[in-house]
């Protein structure tokens, strides 16, 4: 087990790169801004399931199978901003998401943490991150490498869950200010949409890797 200095260490390492908005951190804003307080609370479990899958890869060294092949960063990169382009259009599109029935409600949700889980799995910086990052409070003389990965895997997914959360809660505040405005409220697929577009573009023309 990692001592309590490198727990500390740790998370106040994590908590400086956690509270810098991301592309998860972004989905949880929009999300949360469009569909409010509940969809975005369950976004944040979702993009922290998709943490932890991360942590799991990291620990097994499918992390580093990734990282060694351009090809294969590549493609996860574009598959993942593919993902977020096809989410702006059916936002854009408009399915089902003001449906007032419970049913619409449960299945809204959802699909926002599936997306949330898709929306981390298939980014690969996450898995870049996971790698640089968790070798480095990894003690070799306290264990086997592994479980000292998934403890303090653990613990980031742990704070992430906090510092997203904070996220979603502060923009579903917004979002119930700005759909009491009028002009929001008639064009807010369309401001949801296009953010989940320019994500998906951005995540797509940056971050190249070469060997």
């Amino acid at each position: 087990m990692p001592s309590a200095s490198t727990f500390l260490l740790f998370g106040l390492a994590a908590l400086g790169l956690l509270v810098i908005p991301g592309p998860a951190v972004l989905y949880i804003v929009t999300r949360s801004i469009h569909q409010g307080r509940a969809a975005g609370l369950v976004s944040v479990l979702g993009v922290a399931t998709g943490s932890l899958v991360h942590v799991a890869a990291a620990a097994l060294g499918l992390s580093a199978l990734l990282m060694s092949s351009a090809l294969a960063f590549e493609a996860v990169k574009l598959l993942g901003a593919a993902y977020l382009i096809w989410l702006g259009i059916r936002t854009l599109r408009g399915r089902a998401e003001d449906d007032p029935t419970e049913g619409a409600e449960a299945a809204k949700l959802s699909r926002a943490y599936t997306q949330g889980v898709v929306v981390n799995v298939l980014n690969p910086k996450t898995a870049l991150f996971f790698l640089a990052f968790l070798p480095q409070f990894v003690d070799p003389d306290a264990g086997r490498p592994a479980p000292q990965m998934l403890v303090l895997g653990a613990l980031f997914v742990t704070l992430g869950v906090l510092s997203d959360g904070t996220y979603a809660l502060v923009a579903s505040r917004l979002g119930g200010w700005l759909r009491t405005r009028r002009r929001f409220a008639r064009n807010r697929r369309v401001v949801s949409g296009g953010m989940y577009i320019t994500l998906g573009a951005v995540a797509a023309l940056t971050g190249h890797r070469s060997d």
